[in-house]
């Protein structure tokens, strides 16, 4: 595993994390029998940086990391991000409010069992509230002591610099990978100017750059992918052929897909950190082993060539999946 660090003056991280989204039922059944021994083999594989939030399965991830951590006699090898902002309130499902952010926190820290997080995000942004005001109210987390940094996901590049403004931004999430790359518009581009890490979810397109895509029959049981455009048919077809086409480059290099996915995102910047999810441990060591591929211009050249820009066939969200995100393009 190689390490970079996070923010401009933060720890050292593995260059790959692990998105624990995965650790809910979100993507198919769990257990905590395997949820449990994918934070292990974390730790066997050299990967330090989990990513959580209080909405993945309503505090269900947090509980489990906590857990895990607790069974381990409290000691903590992780650097742990974790978000706020939405909320099972069908009237307010986005919510900035200071005190809601304070309360959710200690709800986090509790379940956690940790005394402060490394790096909070803004979830999704509430739009009753100006970007300053809540960059406030983070930064009051800060200055408690309760948080150590302070981040936002899928914000647009101008927020950002707004943001930055007011109190350093550790970090930007967002969706990026071979199939979603709509940072490189702008918001891989001022993350490097201002220092801020992009820590890129979804780094294997929900599993289309991978070697194991799931077909029709099971994205049916997947709630969130079952509405997604980009697995409802005729897109899904179209995107499966191109998933044959990466399949067929990445064997011909002699590494699994989801690796080599994971090696060009590494590749496209110093700042940028992947963060696969998945609930196999042998999905996890593919993605793990992005970080030691080297690919050359030419490699990058012939990986462009199978999947060139603009290929996935479908919007990356449905129009009830785009609450909250900023768009800027």
């Amino acid at each position: 595993m190689i390490f970079r660090k996070l923010g401009q003056n933060g720890p050292d991280v593995s260059v790959v994390g692990y998105g624990a989204m995965s650790l809910t039922n979100a993507y198919g059944p769990t257990t905590v029998e395997g949820s449990m021994k994918i934070l292990d083999a974390c730790i066997d594989l050299g990967i330090t940086h989990i990513d959580t939030a209080n909405a993945y399965g309503m505090g269900r991830s947090e509980t489990i990391i906590g857990d895990w951590l607790k069974a381990r006699g409290g000691e903590n090898p992780f650097t742990i991000a974790t978000k706020v902002g939405i909320t099972r309130d069908p009237e307010q499902r986005l919510n900035n409010d200071p005190e809601h952010m304070r309360q959710a926190l200690d709800a986090s820290l509790q379940r956690l069992g940790i005394e402060a997080i490394d790096l909070y995000y803004v979830h999704r942004r509430d739009t009753r509230y100006e970007i300053e005001e809540v960059t406030e109210t983070m930064a009051g987390f800060v200055q408690a002591g309760k948080i150590k940094a302070m981040g936002f996901s899928e914000i647009a590049p101008s927020s950002l610099r707004r943001a930055h403004a007011v109190h350093p931004v550790a970090a930007v999430q967002s969706e990026y990978s071979l199939s979603t790359r709509l940072p490189e518009l702008g918001l891989v581009q001022t993350c490097d100017e201002l220092g801020a890490s992009l820590v890129a979810f979804s780094p294997v397109g929900r599993a289309l750059l991978t070697d194991r895509p799931h077909g029709a029959e099971l994205i049916r049981d997947m709630t969130w992918l079952a509405t997604n455009p980009r697995f409802r048919e005729p897109n899904l077809g179209h995107n499966l052929a191109y998933n044959a086409k990466f399949r067929t480059l990445a064997a011909d290099m002699g590494v699994a897909a989801a690796t080599l996915a994971i090696a060009w995102l590494i590749h496209q910047g110093d700042h940028i950190l992947p963060i696969p999810g998945t609930r196999q441990v042998e999905h996890l060591r593919e993605v793990a082993a992005g970080a030691e591929l080297h690919l050359s211009e030419e490699d990058l050249d012939r990986i462009e060539e199978v999947l060139p820009l603009g290929w996935a066939h479908g919007d990356r969200y449905s129009v009830a999946q785009w609450a909250g995100p900023e768009r800027y393009c």
